[in-house]
């Protein structure tokens, strides 16, 4: 399948804020936020007002660089969104958070959602004991999150059972430190995530 395969800072920097790709590196120095905080390309001479639907096509745009999904997937999610009852763009927001990639980034078994995603297609991530390799799998109230056996005798995983302590986890997810598996303990809430992006701008942007 296609990926994003260019400079994750240059998404960042489009956006115009930090989106967190490139995990605790995004809060050092190193940061091309801090250092280059304006839009890739050539800078136009004068400033412009960002129109309606240009603010609202950002919007759609930070949703999906923060959950590395590609547009042809993101609509997919937003139908699904659509076809829910509730608020769209609460149904949305909450279906992301449901991806397994997201939930291994959350638990803190990754730095960044691209590392999570690289964790969960290589096989080293089970979804209540069987191996799961497809990281837009949705996870559900009460799934397990585990280690596979092998991988547990992998260097970056005995790294993780150090660095795992001085990481939070939400609080829909539950943590066992010392077995690193974690669990649904129920579906997220709009209030439990901290969404870099309004809901209510891509529904507009999707309904013309």
């Amino acid at each position: 399948m296609a990926r994003y395969t260019a400079a994750v800072c240059r998404l960042c920097r489009r956006s115009g804020e930090k989106l967190m790709l490139k995990g605790s590196r995004c809060l050092t120095p190193k940061c091309a936020m801090d250092k280059r905080s304006k839009p890739p390309g050539q800078q136009p001479s004068r400033r412009r007002k960002l129109s309606d639907r240009s603010l609202q096509l950002r919007e759609k745009q930070k949703a999906r660089y923060t959950y590395g999904i590609l547009e042809r997937q993101f609509r997919q999610f937003f139908a699904q969104a659509e076809r829910q009852s509730g608020i769209t763009g609460e149904n949305l927001l909450v279906l992301l958070e449901r991806r397994l990639d997201n939930v291994v980034y959350r638990l803190g078994f990754a730095d960044s959602r691209s590392q999570a995603r690289q964790l969960v297609q290589h096989g080293h991530i089970m979804l209540n004991g069987r191996k799961t390799d497809i990281p837009s799998c949705l996870v559900k109230e009460g799934d397990t999150i585990s280690w596979k056996e092998s991988s547990t005798r992998t260097e970056y995983y005995k790294q993780l059972v150090h660095t795992i302590e001085s990481k939070s986890v939400l609080s829909w997810l539950s943590l066992d430190r010392e077995n690193l598996v974690g669990q649904v303990l129920s579906l997220p809430t709009p209030d439990d995530i901290e969404a870099k992006f309004e809901g209510k701008s891509i529904v507009e942007y999707y309904s013309r």
